[in-house]
Order: structure tokens, then C-alpha cells, then sequence
């Protein structure tokens, strides 16, 4: 840790001698300028010192386990995280039956909750309801990472994961898919991810093999692009790249796979650098105009590149009571509906379940 200190407060501290340098330049005229002072300033500047924020916080390995048991159904968040405070480790009704065998023609389901959330409190609406559209239905735990590790103030809540390195992560989806696959006798997934459990998923699709085995995945409110933060993390990342470090002290609060969800992160240029899809996967992209966790809201919105596509879809279009926001928005019944019949679930009558249209608050769903 002490010579982590002693390298930023260098770098720092040829950040400072380089400001001070142009103040001279804007003073005193680029004459008066030395031409040392002068070429340290332009090389600071051509550097950028774009410090990655991981090298301020000691970053370990995370952990994932598949949830045990069933709690009960909520219809919105809040009562959701309330059980989840005090059962932390329980599945959501209807997920990890692990004797599921999916109807022929249909595909079994992966849950892949957010930040700070785990499978209960993010999938306690939608989870049964795919359940009882027939579907077979999963949900993992990942991204588990004290706070020492760099995990973040968030894992002072019980059962508050997706905290770790969100490569990391992915590695971790990879295995429990596996073990759906084997335990189904599917061919392939289909995958639904809300906040960052979309853009994780997207990671194992372009990294860890998850293209030849995902058919659909549809994202609640993805991160798919980085988050402003309303324009708090876009300000932050700004400030990095001129050389003050300020996301670094950030990631102590947030943890790693929050600093990763920033604007103009390293690991998000390294995930959309060849573009936003894989071949052979069929997208499904929710949003809320209401968002304000992933911002501007739009920027969850993917564009197909070759052999895919994308349907872009936000949740107001033809349903304005529909409110909900960053939270809300996996218990939105609009969103369940939408999400129910990207991953193929019927009704009785064989046909796709309609998509609905019902009223839905902003945060307490």
C-alpha cells in the first residue's frame, strides 16, 4: 500500500508541476517558460494519466454461489430488499429447481441481478412469473467481494454482491451456465440481466465463451455504455484524464465493478471496442425514461453489428403510467411481460403472452 501512495502522490504531484507551468505560460507568455517546464506540461498532457482507478484499492477475488431455497413473491422492490436484508442467500420463487426440464422448443432462464443487489431482491416478481409461464429459471449470487478487498461501503448490507471485478464476474456466470446446461440438457440460455448484470453478461458473451451459448438476452436499465451518475461520474472521469485521481478515492466507496461502470472506463472501451453485440445472439434492450442510475437513460441502447439483433425498447413508449425508474424497472409488469416473451413464454393456449400495460411507480414499484 505504501508504494501505491508514494507512485500517485508522484503522479500527482507531475500533474501539479505541469499546471503550474501553464499558469506560467498564461502569465508570463510561452517565452518565459523554460523548456523543461514546457515539456513536462506537454507530456503530461499527452499521457493524460489516465491512473486506473483499481490501482488505488487492493483488488481481490470475488466469490458466487447459487442460492438455496425460495422466499416469497413481492410485487416491488423495496419489500423484496427488506427479506433479502435478513435471508441473503435465498433464491427467488420459482428459481434453481434443479429437476426443471424445459418444454421442447423452449430454453431455461439465467437471472443475473445488479450491483449491490443479489438474486432475491432483484428477481422476486420476475422469476415466478416466468416460472409460471412454464419456463425453467435460474439465478446466481457473483461478484461477492469484501470491503478490504475493494469490494466497497455497500457490502455492510447483507447480501449486497456484483461488487468485484466485473471480469471476474463473468468467469462466474460462465460456470453456473455451465452447470444450468448440464443440469437442463439445453443447448443454450437465454440470459436477462438488469443494471449491470446485463452488461456483465455481455462480457461472458465477448470473453468467457457465452456466445455459442446464449440464444437471447434481454437487459433491464444495462450499463451497457457507462453511467454519468447525472453527469457525476462523466465530471469524474473528465478529471481523471487531466491527471488528478478522484475516481480512485471513489472506488474505496463504490467498490471495483462500480468505477468499471463509469464512463469512458477502460473496461468499458475493452468490451465495446469491436462493437456492441456477438454474432448469433438476439438482443432485447429495456429502458426507463425515469432512470437514474444508468444516464442518460439512452445509453443503454445497443446497435446490432453483424449476425445479431437488437430491440431497443423503452418502457413509456405506448405506456406512459408506466414510472418506473433504475430500481422499479424489474418489477415493472410491462418489463416482465417484454422480457417473458423475448425469452419464448406462452400462454396456455401456446400463443406468446402479451405485453401489459400497468401502472408503476417510481421506486417503490
Amino acid at each position: 500500500m505504501k508504494v501505491a501512495t508514494r507512485a500517485r502522490m508522484t503522479k500527482f504531484g507531475m500533474t501539479t508541476a505541469a499546471l503550474m507551468a501553464a499558469a506560467t505560460i498564461g502569465i508570463c507568455g510561452a517565452g518565459t517558460a523554460s523548456a523543461a517546464s514546457t515539456e513536462d506540461l506537454a507530456a503530461v498532457i499527452e499521457s493524460g494519466l489516465k491512473q486506473p482507478a483499481s490501482d488505488v484499492i487492493l483488488n481481490g477475488n470475488s466469490t458466487w454461489t447459487a442460492p438455496v431455497g425460495n422466499g416469497p413473491s413481492s410485487s416491488s422492490f423495496l419489500p423484496a430488499f427488506a427479506y433479502g436484508l435478513l435471508n441473503p442467500d435465498v433464491a427467488p420463487p420459482g428459481a434453481n429447481d434443479w429437476s426443471c426440464i424445459p418444454k421442447e422448443g423452449q430454453e431455461p432462464v439465467v437471472l443475473v441481478h445488479g450491483t449491490w443487489e443479489n438474486a432475491y431482491n432483484n428477481w422476486a416478481l420476475m422469476s415466478p412469473s416466468l416460472k409460471a409461464a412454464g419456463l425453467c429459471v435460474y439465478a446466481l449470487n457473483y461478484g461477492k467481494l469484501p470491503l478490504p478487498n475493494g469490494g466497497g461501503l455497500g457490502n455492510v448490507i447483507p447480501g449486497a454482491n456484483g461488487t468485484g471485478d466485473i471480469g471476474q464476474s463473468a468467469g462466474q456466470l460462465a460456470s453456473f451456465v455451465d452447470r444450468v446446461l448440464a443440469s437442463t440438457g439445453s443447448a443454450k440460455v437465454n440470459i436477462v440481466g438488469h443494471s449491470q448484470g446485463g452488461l456483465m453478461a455481455r462480457q461472458y458473451l465477448t470473453f468467457n465463451g457465452g456466445a455459442d451459448k446464449v440464444d437471447n438476452l434481454v437487459t433491464l436499465g444495462a450499463t451497457n455504455h457507462g453511467t454519468s451518475l447525472l453527469g457525476i461520474g462523466a465530471l469524474g472521469r473528465t478529471i481523471n484524464n487531466l491527471g488528478i485521481d478522484v475516481l480512485g478515492p471513489v472506488a474505496l466507496g463504490v467498490g471495483v465493478s462500480g468505477i468499471q461502470q463509469v464512463y469512458d472506463s477502460e473496461f468499458l472501451k475493452t468490451l465495446n471496442r469491436g462493437g456492441d453485440t456477438v454474432p448469433g445472439v438476439k438482443y432485447t434492450v429495456i429502458g426507463t425514461r425515469y432512470d437514474e442510475i444508468t444516464t442518460p437513460y439512452a445509453s443503454t441502447f445497443l446497435t446490432a453489428g453483424p449476425g445479431a439483433t437488437v430491440d431497443n425498447v423503452t418502457v413509456q413508449d405506448g405506456c406512459e403510467a408506466d414510472t418506473s425508474d433504475h430500481l422499479a424497472l424489474s418489477y415493472s409488469p410491462r418489463a416482465v411481460s417484454i422480457t417473458a416473451r423475448a425469452v419464448g413464454a406462452e400462454t396456455a393456449g401456446g400463443v406468446p403472452v402479451p405485453v401489459v400495460c400497468e401502472p408503476n411507480a417510481w421506486l417503490f414499484g
